[in-house]
């Protein structure tokens, strides 16, 4: 597939690196050479030098028999201009634009063919706000994503001794939960994924992916990880665009806090939001977060632009007592350094971005897109069409499919409804939607392949 990647930014980098592994044809157009210069070293790239919404840059970076554009630069103006161009002279048949601005998602219109001829929008900052509240309703989560609109959900652990089922085979997962379907997804252990068997034994410290009905969740956790509190104080660390979103979505039910240097902003957010107490100081402030009683603070989130604040006042928060600490970090080595340290999350913006944009690459008709643990694996919900004789997978229970190595059914949604695939005798049938975990992304194309429908089938 031949992509056309507009911007080379965080998002930009994570979406050609991802591409990259898959053997697809990639192209990055952007203004900064130095950027360019390092992705070109780092991935089997072509790249492009220019303004990205100039029609000659486009026709350069070889829109004209693109299959797929990505305008994913900082500014919408570029990003909507590049997707008209694309459309109108070039043609090319699908285009995604990230899009900051709030007033785009009431007018839909304007992103339609007869506007922007936008395919498909993303807000990376609304997108991140989103994934962060999931983590404030599981605050021991290391990860949740959401299938099927939200009825089942996978969700990562770390094991921690004293669990019920620490230290025990996952053969007794069954014993433990007679009333509840789940299903281990994967369990990595020193960052590499442990193969499932009934005998395996979880460990302490391991990551324990599992799958579950979003009702059934919280008392899986409690079988593997410390029984935390229900979060109720919250301490936001950066009034940014991040930072307003996450605070007018938590305010409602939570006792919120946000703390922002700017005291422009700070009087632009006083206005913004309704019960949400603002505080006017740098975010690594000490005696602030002193007097803001950090020690009773249920979880501190520090979501300003640089990472290396984040980094500080994460590590300040949790070392004066706030219970967890979530901390938004750009760079990847920073964010692998710090993950499960003293920092217990570390969210990167572009990963948590990814999966809505693969979502559009995917061969094969894809419902939902994570990309989790940092890039490095993948949740993806195929539909399966076709019958008995036209499908590789329709008609057949989940032990007869030929999974590719590294790949595990862990749900399947069948007429609005979830089922969580703890058993491999669920046969799949047409119109499914079936929800896979891949520990290796280098076996996506086989599981494309095995979901594509064969002649005959119309």
């Amino acid at each position: 597939m031949k992509i056309l990647i507009l911007g080379a930014g965080q998002v930009g980098a994570s979406v050609a690196e991802s591409l990259v592994s898959e053997k697809n044809d990639v192209t990055v157009v952007d203004m900064q050479a130095e950027r360019l210069k390092d992705l070109q070293s780092r991935y089997d790239l072509r790249t492009v030098c220019g303004n990205a919404a100039q029609p000659e840059t486009l026709a350069e970076a070889g829109a004209a028999d693109a299959d797929i554009l990505f305008a994913v630069t900082t500014s919408d103006e570029t990003n909507l201009v590049a997707c008209k161009v694309a459309h109108r002279i070039f043609n090319v048949p699908t285009r995604i634009a990230r899009i900051r601005s709030t007033w785009f998602a009431s007018h839909p219109q304007l992103l339609e063919d007869e506007g922007f001829s936008v395919s498909h929008a993303i807000c990376p900052e609304q997108i991140v706000t989103e994934y962060i509240g999931k983590l404030v309703d599981f605050p021991e989560a290391l990860q949740v994503a959401e299938f099927a609109g939200g009825k089942i959900d996978l969700v990562a652990v770390r094991a921690v001794d004293g669990g019920p089922l620490v230290r025990h085979p996952l053969g007794e997962f069954g014993q433990a939960f007679p009333d509840i379907d789940v299903k281990v997804a994967a369990i990595y252990r020193r960052d590499a994924p442990v193969e499932l068997k009934r005998e395996t034994v979880i460990r302490p410290g391991d990551e324990v992916f599992f799958c579950a009905a979003s009702g059934n969740i919280r008392e899986v956790m409690t079988h593997l990880c410390e029984r935390g509190e229900p979060v109720g104080r919250v301490i936001i660390a950066g009034g940014g665009n991040i930072g307003l979103r996450l605070a007018r979505s938590l305010e409602g039910r939570l006792n919120v806090k946000v703390i922002e240097a700017n005291k422009r902003r700070c009087e632009y957010l006083a206005g913004q939001l309704s019960s949400a107490l603002v505080l006017n100081a740098d975010v690594g402030n000490e005696d602030l977060l002193s007097d803001e009683n950090i020690e009773e603070t249920d979880l501190f989130i520090a979501v300003t632009n640089d990472d290396q604040a984040n980094i500080m006042a994460a590590l300040l928060a949790k070392r004066m007592g706030a219970r967890r600490v979530i901390a938004l970090i750009n760079r990847r080595a920073y964010g692998d350094l710090m993950q499960g340290g003293q920092i217990d999350i570390a969210i990167s913006p572009a990963q948590v971005t990814l999966g809505s944009l693969l979502e559009h690459v995917r061969r094969g008709d894809v419902a939902a897109v994570h990309s989790v643990r940092r890039g490095r694996a993948e949740a993806i919900e195929l539909i399966a069409h076709g019958d008995a004789k036209t499908s590789r997978v329709v008609g057949r229970a989940i032990r007869d499919v030929e999974l590719p190595a590294g790949a595990t059914v862990v749900g399947i949604i069948r007429d609005g409804e979830a089922i969580v695939a703890e058993r491999d005798d669920h046969v799949i049938a047409p119109d499914d939607h079936v929800v896979l975990f891949v520990t290796q992304k280098n076996v996506i194309p086989k599981l494309e392949k095995l979901f594509e429908v064969g002649v005959g089938f119309f």
